[in-house]
Order: structure tokens, then C-alpha cells, then sequence
């Protein structure tokens, strides 16, 4: 009797998802991945990924005052005209695919698979590819090396995919590597960033912190983040700025929390079979630390940081329930 159960309830659920399934495709225009070809299992995965694509466009809707439209040349040329944008779209022409690297969500590692895909390394053990090589300037190609008429054909074209994170959780990956450990990639960020945070943000400053800004706290920095003409650097840039995704349609958006299922999915529909996302070595995770930082922010910086990440949090369907316990307002209606 369990057993029919079972059977019927997945036959239903079929019943209902493949026409959903079918609906977001036409509705989307989403080519990335043939239904015809899956399994039962992989069904409910795109399932998944379209209605994140679904999300999307709703609050792009909401964020522009009206309906998206992606094959818009106006859309194309905003992109166009946004440098930064164009640096962060990585091009692999071979396979037709582009990808949005976002820093502090896993783009080392794609980053390596993007170099075994256009050729630039051989090997099969892409965690042995030395972090300072993957992140060096202008060793990929990115969307700024085309020209106009080319960006818009590959934007029209190809396959666009990223990846995103909780805006929290990213930030706060952010402040751990660049100000609170020592690593050697951290000395730029403590000298560049770091002694202004604290010449800014800190009362009696001593002069040693001065000197070397390698001890700001997790409060200075987030007063930084929020504070009026603010620096953005990459690592803490919004997602919404550095991929542009109210303007440039992706075919995939990846999530930080499913990492490794994402990319599998992602790289068998897109025919790379032979290609593994590389793993890591679990350790303890960002979202642990969270609920130890977030405590040590005032209700006004925690509002004030929410609006800094208001779209990201929005678009990509995040929330801070898990963390407080709560939702902010800061009396906006979607």
C-alpha cells in the first residue's frame, strides 16, 4: 500500500510539474536545458532553477516600474556602457557560454573551470591551479575585449549563467578574508581600505592601527559599507551592480547554499560531462559566523546595511528570518 502511495503521489506530482515546466520555457524563452532528455529527479531541479528565473522577473518588474524585456537594445547598450560589468562577464566563445564571476561566491573555482574549458590549463586536478594565477588580470577573455556588435551578439546568443549568495553572508566572507585574517592577498585591503576604515570610523585610533589597518572590527566596516559615498570594491559590490541582472538575461542563476548540485546540474546541461566542479575540504561555514557578527550591529546599521543589499536580497529571493529571527521594513512596497 506504501508503495502505490508513493507511485501515485510522484505521478501527480509529474502531472502538474511538466506543465509547469513546459510553461516557464515558453514563457522564458529558456534553452539551457531539454526536459525531453531528463529524469524524473532533474525535472523538479529545473523546476526549481526556472522559478528562480521566474522571481527574477518579477522583482526586476517591480525594480524598473515595468515589464522586462531582455532583448531590448536599450537593455544592451545600459550593459555596454558599464565597464565594470563587462569585466566581470567572462566569455568562452568555444562553448558559447558566458559567465558573471561574482568574487566571495565560489569564483575561484569556476573561474578554473572557465580555464579548462577555453584551453588555458590541461589538467584535470583544477584545485592544483594556484589562486594568484586564476584571479591574474586579462588572463580570460571578458566582454570589454569584444566589440559593440559582437557584445550584442553574444549577449542575444550565448549562455549566460551566475552565481549569488546571501548578501549577508557574502559581506561578512568579505570582511573575514580581506581584514580579519593575515593572509598575504588581505595586506592590499588592510593598507588600501583598511586605514582609512579606521582614520573614519574608529574614536582614538591608535597609531599602530593607523599605520597598518589590520584590525578593523566587523562594525567599522559595515559603518563603511553603508556610509555615503562608500567605496565598493568587488568583494562587497552587490551582485545587482556587478552582473546587472535586470539587464542582462541569464539562463542560470546558481545559489551559494546548493554549490555543488547547481554546478553539476548546470555543467551536464550545458554538455560538459567531462568537466567536475571542484570540491573543497568542508569547513565551518559562513553562515555559522553570521549569527555570532550580526549581534554586534545596531538595528540602524542592520537597517542601513539592508538597503545597501535591498535588491539582492530581493532578486534572488533571500531573507534574514534564519539570523534574527525577523524581517526588516524599511518601508518598501513590492
Amino acid at each position: 500500500m506504501k508503495l502505490r502511495a508513493i507511485i501515485k503521489c510522484l505521478f501527480l506530482s509529474l502531472i502538474i510539474c511538466v506543465p509547469t515546466l513546459m510553461f516557464y520555457k515558453n514563457f522564458f524563452g529558456t534553452t539551457i536545458i531539454d526536459i525531453e532528455t531528463q529524469s524524473e529527479g532533474w525535472i523538479f531541479e529545473e523546476l526549481e532553477y526556472l522559478e528562480r528565473q521566474a522571481h527574477l522577473n518579477k522583482m526586476c518588474k517591480f525594480i524598473n516600474n515595468k515589464s522586462v524585456d531582455f532583448k531590448n537594445d536599450n537593455n544592451i547598450n545600459a550593459v555596454i556602457n558599464q565597464r565594470e560589468v563587462l569585466e566581470h562577464i567572462l566569455v568562452d566563445s568555444k562553448h558559447e557560454i558566458v559567465y558573471c564571476y561574482v568574487p566571495k561566491v565560489a569564483c575561484t573555482n569556476w573561474k578554473r573551470v572557465m580555464m579548462l574549458l577555453l584551453g588555458i590549463v590541461e589538467t584535470s586536478d583544477l584545485l592544483s591551479i594556484p589562486s594568484d594565477l586564476v584571479h591574474r588580470q586579462h588572463l580570460m577573455p571578458s566582454l570589454i575585449n569584444y566589440t559593440v556588435p559582437e557584445i550584442k551578439n553574444i549577449l542575444k546568443s550565448y549562455k549566460k549563467f551566475l552565481f549569488v549568495r546571501h548578501p549577508f553572508e557574502r559581506l561578512l566572507s568579505a570582511y573575514k578574508n580581506k581584514f580579519e585574517q593575515h593572509y598575504n592577498s588581505s595586506k592590499y585591503f588592510q593598507s588600501r581600505f583598511g586605514r582609512m576604515i579606521i582614520k573614519n570610523f574608529r574614536r582614538n585610533p591608535s597609531n599602530r592601527s593607523l599605520t597598518t589597518g589590520d584590525d578593523v572590527t566587523f562594525e567599522e566596516f559595515v559603518d563603511f559599507v553603508v556610509s555615503e559615498n562608500t567605496v565598493f570594491n568587488e568583494h562587497w559590490k552587490p551582485i545587482f551592480d556587478l552582473c546587472q541582472p535586470c539587464l542582462v538575461k541569464y539562463d542560470f542563476i546558481g545559489k551559494y547554499e546548493s554549490l555543488y548540485s547547481d554546478s553539476d546540474f548546470l555543467l551536464n546541461q550545458i554538455g560538459l560531462l567531462n568537466v567536475t566542479f571542484p570540491r573543497l575540504q568542508k569547513t565551518v561555514s559562513t553562515s555559522t559566523y553570521l549569527s555570532k557578527y550580526l549581534p554586534q550591529l545596531s538595528y540602524r546599521n542592520l537597517c542601513n546595511l539592508y538597503k545597501v543589499y535591498y535588491n539582492d536580497f530581493k532578486i534572488f529571493n533571500y531573507n534574514l528570518q534564519e539570523y534574527l529571527g525577523y524581517e526588516i521594513n524599511i518601508n518598501k512596497d513590492w
